[in-house]
């Protein structure tokens, strides 16, 4: 499908307090910077969906590279809620796409 693997950047500058907020509590029960670099790949996973999520604060940076099926349940809960903001991101990003494209030339 286009555009699954194009990346996208989430600053929690950029979102609403609550939403940001959400976003690190999730990076927190996740234990994200505790995750290794990457994750064993299960049998047969060449066909599995793969994520590189970084994330970088003041402090610190790490990236990990997680693999279908996400068994940790607060992983779980980052990942929905990242692909979430996601499909938010790239929504709005194709709307903005169009309102150019339709706009008439001066």
């Amino acid at each position: 499908m286009p555009g699954l693997s194009e990346p996208v950047s989430i600053d929690t500058d950029e979102l609403p307090a609550e939403e940001a907020s959400e976003l690190k509590r999730l990076i927190e029960a996740a234990r994200f910077f505790e995750l290794p670099a990457t994750s064993a790949l299960p049998r047969g996973a060449a066909d599995y969906r793969k994520y590189t999520i970084t994330v970088a604060t003041p402090a610190r940076s790490h990236t990990a590279q997680l693999t279908d099926p996400i068994e940790d349940l607060h992983i779980q809960e980052l990942m929905n809620h990242l692909s979430s903001l996601r499909a938010k991101k790239l929504k709005a990003r194709l709307a903005d796409r169009r309102r150019d494209t339709s706009q008439p030339e001066a």
